[in-house]
């Protein structure tokens, strides 16, 4: 378990905020914090990560090498022959791994 504090901080909330029965105010106030510690209520962005099948604690030359892999199985020069609906998939999966591949070198710069 990565994070504690939410559920710590909703357990005295919940028993401050409902003082005519304080354990079941405590309760409420444990599971909402445990539901933050989770991030059950963190607004979901596209994970970069998930875009090259990685979790947050690939090392940088596993990045690096699902990245050329995907770009050179997605680059839409590759698709110079393929039919045009093809062509724009192509084009829009490598903008995303792009993309993906930016954010990820964003977030590990800071």
């Amino acid at each position: 378990m990565k994070r504690w504090y939410g559920k710590l901080l909703g357990f005295f909330a919940g028993a401050a905020l409902l003082r005519s029965n304080p354990p079941l105010g405590a309760l409420i106030g444990l599971l909402i914090g445990h539901a933050f510690d989770t991030d059950w209520f963190k607004l979901r962005r596209d994970n970069p990560y998930a875009v090259f099948g990685l979790t947050d604690e690939a090392s940088d030359a596993e990045i690096d090498q699902a990245y050329r892999r995907l770009i050179s199985q997605y680059h839409p020069d590759r698709m110079a022959g393929a039919a045009e609906e093809l062509r724009r998939q192509a084009e829009a999966k490598a903008r995303e791994i792009n993309a993906a591949y930016d954010r990820i070198q964003t977030l590990r710069r800071k």
